[in-house]
């Protein structure tokens, strides 16, 4: 009897593994020799209250590192589907960030992206930490992916330039991805129309009564992210619109919250002998009050950004090419004794050849230069500018050459 016990046990157990594809494993090791220069100026000559001053000239910081991810983000990860049947499947996927360079990062975490998802008919909902809708158009309407030195500039602007130094924006923790989501993603059967929605939750502690709140910053709503996007792909043609808004700081007691608020619409539409790839994007980081204040309220900055890009197939290679633009508005007020200072705003050009050695491995070459203007100060990679009273950040440059394979 507990003979018989056992082989049902055994054979219930095969069943259910046999209902469940393989786990795969996969990943992405990519490294390269990069190099970043960023040189700042002084623009100051002798003036009428200062007739001896002696400009300065130009001061430099440069770079030569062994980098990862300059084609491809280096990244290690497992994923599955199990069949449920009557057309329901359950899979997971987790994917964590690697550094080959110096080996410091491996499957500590699975930053990237680690979910559990159900899917069927009605599409797919999707739980864990994920991409962000608004991010999708800023690396799939970019010839580079917004990676290496190719970048472009609005993805730089929006997610390096964290603390909002010179340049001016300040940072979107939930930039790329956000945690503790719940995504809804459309069935992919709807005629080249597809769409995701996708909320964050913020996971912090709530108080009754209010007062009982520590008087502690970002410890109410920061985190907090809500978006979408929907888009049409047939054929050569791929369009999105994207919006999404993540709350980046608050102040309880003060009544404040900090958001940064996204819309862009990306495109691109390949010809066979060249793709074309373009995306305009508008962000803003937003202060919002309870109670406005009569004077001193906090300005909002905007960001606005365009990028145009191209891919030319040339046998078992590919040129990549791309122009950047980025203006910031930081909404002065009118004033007739203080003069506006000029809006910071930066310019960037990128060109690359992949050759691709088979289907996993390729090699490849990136140059990319930025010109910043009216005290933007956004780079290519690398180290930040010298920008002190007497420099003021102009040009970066840098290069990628590196080797990718994928598993």
């Amino acid at each position: 009897m507990k003979k018989s016990l056992v082989a049902l046990a055994a054979l219930a157990v095969a069943g259910v593994a046999s209902a469940q594809s393989s786990v795969t494993l996969f990943g992405v090791v990519d490294a390269s020799i990069s190099g970043y220069s960023s040189t700042s100026r002084d623009l100051r000559g002798a003036t009428f209250v200062d007739p001896f001053y002696l400009n300065r000239g130009s001061v430099k910081v440069s770079r030569t590192a062994l980098a990862n991810s300059g084609y491809n983000s280096s990244r290690l990860g497992f994923r599955g589907t199990e069949d449920l049947g009557g057309g329901l499947a359950a899979s997971f996927w987790l994917e964590a960030p690697i550094t080959n360079d110096d080996g410091a990062t491996g499957v500590s975490t699975f930053a990237r992206r680690s979910t559990v998802s159900l899917s069927g008919g009605f599409g797919e909902v999707r739980l864990g930490r994920d991409y962000t809708p608004t991010f999708w158009n800023d690396t799939v309407f970019d010839p580079f992916g917004t990676n290496g030195v190719g970048t472009n500039l609005i993805s730089t602007a929006s997610g390096f330039n964290t603390t909002g130094g010179s340049g001016g924006f300040g940072g979107n923790p939930n930039y790329v991805r956000a945690s503790n989501t719940i995504g809804y993603f459309l069935p992919p059967n709807l005629g080249g129309f597809y769409g995701q929605v996708q909320y964050g939750f913020h996971e912090k502690d709530k108080f009754s009564p209010g007062t009982a709140t520590p008087n502690v910053a970002n410890n109410s709503r920061t985190g907090r992210y809500v978006g979408g996007r929907f888009g049409y792909a047939n054929g050569p043609l791929d369009v999105a619109l994207a919006y999404g808004s993540s709350t980046s700081g608050d102040q309880f007691y003060a009544g404040v919250t900090n958001k940064v608020n996204t819309l862009n619409l990306g495109a691109s539409y390949d010809f066979g002998p060249v793709k074309l790839f373009g995306e305009v994007s508008r962000v803003k980081n937003k202060v919002d009050y309870e109670v406005t204040p009569f004077a001193n309220a906090a300005a909002d900055t905007d960001l606005t950004g365009y990028l145009l890009g191209v891919t030319v197939p040339v046998g078992a290679g590919l040129i990549r090419a791309s122009y950047s633009h980025v203006k910031y508005d930081f909404n002065q007020p009118e004033s007739f004794f203080t003069p506006r200072v000029s809006d910071p705003k930066a310019n960037k050009l990128a060109i690359g050849y992949v050759h691709n050695l088979s289907k996993r491995t390729a090699l490849y070459a990136t140059v990319a230069r930025v010109s910043n203007k009216n005290g933007a100060a956004l780079t290519v990679g690398g180290p930040a500018f010298i920008n002190s009273g007497v420099f003021t950040p102009k040009n970066s440059t840098g290069y990628d050459f590196g080797i990718r394979h994928a598993f």
